[in-house]
């Protein structure tokens, strides 16, 4: 068998043959050796033509549109599926140490690969994702793999080599969820995910198993199987990681917040659980110590904070506009950035002492109600 770099090298020749590289006529190539400003990307998930929005963050912490970028793939739907037409989060991943950004096209099957530019993008490479409908993508190095959604849920994983991907075909994982099940929107799996450390990739099944799989990541790929944990009732959905390393993980069952530690053969133990009191809490992320959960039923964002045994205190919720769905946090952790799916909106807030929200702003993504996936640079 090759060595997988080399098999990466052969493999990334043959797809830089087909790939797109393309800016807007109204965009230019960032110039080189200038700082890149703080940037926000939103994927609008739009059916007849996925796109992903840049926005440049203001003075004041809101955002100002700075350009707009077809994937050329389509986003897709799921049956069921109100707010968040992907019932996923992590649908747009970015990778700091290559600048390049990760988008799904849940419509065709495809994934699309950008050059990041401070607030502009440059499209690389649109590749097949592995499976049907993928809905998640997780970075770690080198290393990407794509959650897909239908025909039973699958893991498919693929090499970055000079900005553009090859498929490691030994690297695909079925997770053998049943195809049929209904409401087919909390039926799927919900995220992907990597550890802190990289040793362990996470995979979030929702309703259609009630589990968390902890796959164990060597040099040669994922673990045959996975270490499953199983939450009857929960619907694990979206997860982080907090300052701890605990998995932190949004159930939308009992709309809670559970921390877990991660053991080395990927077994999970839980230290704490909390309830938002909110109406479906599916997305959670972090920000400098501080957890916020997304509640697409309440219009709320929950702020809550844990400590080392992984015990967990809830703040008051801040107010967003409706259909709360996915988030990202700035790099510096000052701000934080919030979808709305129902009007297609990206609430803007600042994080203050103790993890408290202000708003900031609030913008209109164009095409992007039901959309999700949203990533700071």
């Amino acid at each position: 068998m090759k060595p997988l770099s080399k098999l990466a090298a052969v493999t990334v020749s043959g797809v830089a043959a087909v790939a797109i590289s393309a800016l807007p006529a109204s965009a230019a190539p960032a110039q080189d050796g200038t700082r890149a400003e703080p940037a926000v990307f939103v994927q609008t998930d739009g059916t007849s033509g996925n796109t992903i929005v840049a926005y440049q963050r203001t003075a004041a912490g809101g955002l100002a549109q700075a350009g707009s970028y077809p994937t050329g793939g389509n986003g897709g739907a799921l049956g069921g599926s109100v707010v968040d037409h992907l019932a996923s989060e992590g649908s747009l991943a970015y990778d700091r140490e290559a600048n390049l950004l990760y988008a799904v096209n849940a419509g065709t099957n495809t994934i699309t690969v950008f050059a990041v530019h401070g607030d502009q993008l440059a499209r690389r490479q649109v590749i097949g994702s592995g499976g049907q409908f993928p809905v998640s993508i997780a970075v770690r190095g080198n290393s990407v793999y794509v959650l897909n959604a239908l025909g039973g849920g699958s893991v498919s994983g693929f090499v970055q080599a000079g900005g553009f991907l090859a498929p490691v075909p030994a690297w695909h994982r079925a997770l053998g969820l049943n195809p049929d099940q209904t409401p087919q929107f909390t039926s799927v799996p919900g995220q992907i995910g990597f550890t802190p450390d990289g040793s362990h990739l996470i995979v979030t099944t929702k309703n259609g198993g009630n589990t968390i799989d902890v796959f164990s990541v060597g040099k040669l790929g994922l673990s045959a199987t996975p270490a499953v944990t199983s939450l009857p009732g929960a619907v694990p959905f979206g997860f982080t990681f907090d300052n701890y390393g605990h998995l932190v993980v949004a159930e939308a069952g009992p709309n809670a917040v559970s921390t877990f530690s991660v053991a080395r053969d990927g077994a999970l133990t839980q230290l704490g659980t909390i309830a938002t009191g909110q109406a479906a809490t599916c997305w959670i992320t972090a920000a400098d110590g501080t957890l916020y959960a997304s509640n697409a039923g309440s219009g709320t964002e929950s702020v809550l904070r844990d400590n080392a045994a992984g015990a967990l205190t809830q703040l008051a919720p801040a107010a967003t506009d409706a259909g709360t769905v996915d988030a990202t946090a700035s790099a510096d952790g000052q701000y934080l950035y919030v979808q709305a799916g129902g009007p297609g909106d990206v609430d803007a807030f600042r994080v203050g002492p103790g993890g408290t929200l202000t708003e900031t702003g609030s913008v209109t993504v164009p095409g992007a109600v039901g959309g999700e996936g949203i990533v700071a640079s």
